[in-house]
């Protein structure tokens, strides 16, 4: 009977108790599954770095912007400490551009004097061999050609080619690995992926600088060309949206009349498109041909403008200021009428400024049948007038009001700038997000 329990016992063991090696089974499974799980986290957090970086990188629309953003977001996403990237010349030979990052001031300053990369050692194997490149050893490798002085000691590196449109347009440098590890597998498949996503982005900032050149240019050709005015002085200025392949509708003129009259205008067609621009174009030559008749006042001429666009034209609503500028004694005075545009800002010689804040009117294209007002006022020696549209000081971050401040600080701080000089620091220095383009006319009185 006792060897009868005793054998109960060791079948109880063995039923109701693990056996030691499937104790360890069981745990080497658990360590390989949660080192899956924490690996396959890992390529999660990095795939959403990558789409992240890719929407960064696709949103800015400057293409030095464009390759600084590669840089650091190639940095980022392996944790390396330095970054750079080398643009190739046309003959793909040698680096015309190189975008360091990472250097300290120290570093920056020891290199000042070194000039470009010449494409040698290890990046000028690159360069020549643009297959993806790790190397744990920089010094051992056999096209190594050593660092120029002041050069910080790198140890790893991780080099990928940049191709736009098929074509090599690059390279893409990485050094150093933050927790002292090379690179690996992983960093060069995320590194690939990103230079794919860096190709496209460039070339579509390069597509983006084309059009934006060529509806920049289109706009100056339908903008005149400041003609002898004197005696005053003038100087106009346009600057298209940021935004690419956005033609504007916005429009300057200034046209000396008999009598030493002058009329001035400024004005803005809604819409972004050619049908904007063709419709600035119609309706500033249809009020150059209205302003031939010089006694009436600045409203009758707006109004019998508005008239004749809603007859032969299906012109959109415009916003304009006509101004006329006429001798008052020994003096001038300004005569105008607003419709539904931003008042002109007027800076005297002592840099007060003001602007005309009277009752605007409708904009053009609203209702015929509303009058148009008239306003005057008397314009000292040596003053500034400053005409200009919506897109100079318009911006979501801010109301109207704040904008209007902080141009005419602006204005006042850099009034005794020659004319040309100071509508382009307007212009550099406005307080709009760049959203809309621009128009600024300055018109100066002469010294008493």
């Amino acid at each position: 009977m006792a060897g009868a329990g005793e054998g109960r016992e060791r079948e109880g063991r063995r039923s109701g108790e693990p056996l030691p090696d499937l104790h360890v089974r069981l745990r080497s499974e658990l360590v390989r599954i949660d080192e899956q799980l924490r690996a396959l986290l890992s390529s999660m957090d990095r795939l959403q770095g990558l789409l992240d970086a890719v929407v960064a990188i696709s949103r800015e629309v400057e293409l030095h912007a464009v390759l600084h953003r590669i840089v650091t977001t190639a940095m980022d996403l392996v944790g390396a400490r330095y970054g750079a990237l080398g643009v190739l010349d046309e003959s793909g030979e040698r680096l015309e551009q190189f975008i360091p990052v990472g250097l300290s001031e120290r570093e920056r300053e020891s290199l000042a004097g070194t000039g470009l990369p010449r494409g040698l050692g290890v990046l000028g194997h690159l360069i020549h061999y643009p297959e993806p490149l790790r190397v744990d050893d920089i010094p051992a490798h056999p096209s190594s050609a050593g660092f120029p002085p002041g050069h910080p000691r790198l140890r790893t590196l991780l080099g990928v080619a940049i191709s736009v449109r098929g074509e090599i347009y690059g390279d893409l440098y990485l050094s150093e690995r933050l927790d002292g590890q090379p690179f690996d597998a992983h960093d060069e498949n995320i590194v690939v992926a990103l230079a794919t996503a860096a190709g496209i982005a460039i070339e579509n900032v390069r597509l983006f600088e084309r059009v934006r050149v060529g509806a920049e240019q289109f706009q100056r050709l339908l903008l005149p060309t400041l003609p002898d005015l004197r005696p005053f002085t003038a100087a106009a200025i346009y600057r298209p949206a940021a935004e690419p392949g956005r033609l504007g509708g916005d429009w300057y003129d200034a046209i000396p009349l008999p009598g030493h009259v002058l009329a001035v205008v400024i004005g803005d067609v809604v819409g972004h498109d050619l049908h904007a621009a063709a419709a600035m174009a119609a309706t500033r030559n249809m009020l150059r041909a209205l302003l031939l008749d010089r006694t009436r006042p600045p409203g009758a001429v707006l109004a019998q403008l508005d008239r004749v666009l809603e007859t032969v034209t299906d012109s959109p609503v415009t916003t304009t200021t006509l101004a006329r500028i006429e001798p008052d004694g020994a003096g001038w005075r300004l005569h105008w009428s607003t419709a539904g545009h931003v008042p002109p800002l007027v800076i005297t010689r002592e840099r007060g400024t003001l602007y005309l804040l009277a009752e605007p009117g409708l904009p053009l294209g609203v209702d015929t049948a509303q009058p148009r007002p008239d306003h005057a006022r008397p314009l000292p020696p040596d003053a500034t007038v400053v005409f200009f549209t919506d897109g100079l000081v318009e911006h979501p971050g801010h109301s109207i009001d704040e904008s209007l401040d902080r141009l005419a600080e602006l204005a006042a701080a850099h009034a005794g700038l020659p004319l040309p000089e100071f509508v382009r620091t307007l212009a550099d220095r406005h307080p709009s997000d760049g959203h809309d383009d621009m128009a600024i006319l300055a018109l100066r009185t002469p010294p008493g």
